[in-house]
């Protein structure tokens, strides 16, 4: 993620709330701190004011998707607030983030949702005052509770590295190793879905399934333990490329990096280029630049004409690959290299 727009930022204190992680939020414009800067034309009258509220501000996933962000707002006269949990799953910052940033005066919100249930009364609340609430990257639980949802169609991305593998295998009988997200998060659930489709495989098939929580020292974990549960395991699924690094490295470590396959979804720079690499196989590459650039223009179109975005917009899957399958459609690592993030 080399193309950073840097905003500086003012801290805003969120109210305190018993036993909660606090999320920092920060503003973007005139006097909003000594040191800030605006992503927009400041904080006078018309001046559309947006918010991003995102999982997380160290995943490069959403680093990338505040960048985008930012870019957009400076390019259509935004003012942007954003807003991070301090952990993947941190609901309750989130609905302190969404409760400010209403008080604030924001005319819309882009958010993707820690915890896809939770989060909706305060989603619900924010619309009843107006705020067009709009889901990036995962879908609320339902999905009808925000005003749209901009994100990667995860089924798809799980349903082609599905495809891939079984067209890897060659008729090969799979042992599959599934390394999960987490139970009941939808993106998670829709990816493993997707790739067990894709493959026609069931969870019947899955050998060893662990949750990782996308991280790549559960991964490596996660890895280790399936391979004393089944060390005949030739296919290896990964919810995002960190875990898939993991399951490499637990692999090498067993003398097994060559004969598993390991296949899994991002596409951010690091995990294209352990692609290249030949670490993993294929992953499915997605754009939360895309998705939150786009987020911003469909609240200051709201702003402007009142026009409001609905239902949900994909924002494109690639599988990328440089050992190509006949029947698979792909672009290979240079193309990846050249549209990644991270």
């Amino acid at each position: 993620m080399s193309r950073t727009t840097r905003l500086s930022s003012s801290l805003l204190r969120a109210a305190a709330v018993t036993g909660v992680a606090a999320l920092t939020l920060t503003a973007c414009g005139p006097g909003s701190g000594s040191d800030s800067s605006s992503s927009g034309s400041g904080s006078g009258s018309g001046t559309v004011k947006v918010g991003l509220i995102t999982k997380t501000d160290t995943n490069p996933f959403f680093v990338k998707m505040k960048e985008g962000a930012e870019k957009a707002a400076k390019e259509n006269g935004a003012e942007l607030s954003t807003a991070a949990g301090k952990f993947d799953g941190d609901n309750a910052g989130q609905v302190t983030a969404l409760e400010n940033m209403v008080a604030a005066g924001v005319k819309g919100i882009l958010i993707t949702p820690s915890d896809s249930k939770a989060i909706v009364p305060a989603i619900e609340k924010a619309r009843a005052k107006g705020v067009l609430v709009i889901a990036l990257d995962t879908p609320t639980d339902p999905e009808s509770a925000v005003d749209a949802l901009f994100a990667t169609d995860n089924l798809k991305a799980g349903e082609l590295i599905g495809e891939y593998a079984k067209a890897a295998m060659k008729g090969k009988k799979a042992k599959i190793a599934a390394l999960d997200l987490a139970p009941g998060v939808s993106v998670g659930v829709q990816r493993h879905d997707g790739f067990l489709k894709g493959f026609g495989a069931s969870d019947k098939d899955v050998v060893c399934a662990q949750d990782t929580g996308g991280d790549q020292a559960k991964g490596q974990t996660a890895m280790e333990n399936c391979l004393q549960k089944a060390p005949d395991i030739n296919v290896v699924y990964t919810i995002n490329e960190p875990a898939a690094l993991g399951a490499y490295t637990a692999l090498k470590a067993k003398g097994r990096e060559k004969d598993v396959l390991i296949v899994s979804v991002d596409g951010g720079c690091t995990g294209t280029q352990a692609v290249k690499d030949g670490k993993i196989a294929a992953t499915s590459q997605q754009y939360p630049l895309k998705m939150a650039a786009e987020g911003v223009k469909a609240v200051v179109t709201y702003a402007k004409d009142g026009k409001k975005a609905s239902g949900y917009t994909d924002t494109g899957v690639t599988l990328i690959t440089d050992k190509a399958q006949d029947g698979v459609t792909s672009k290979d690592t240079g193309y990846g290299l050249e549209n990644c993030w991270g």
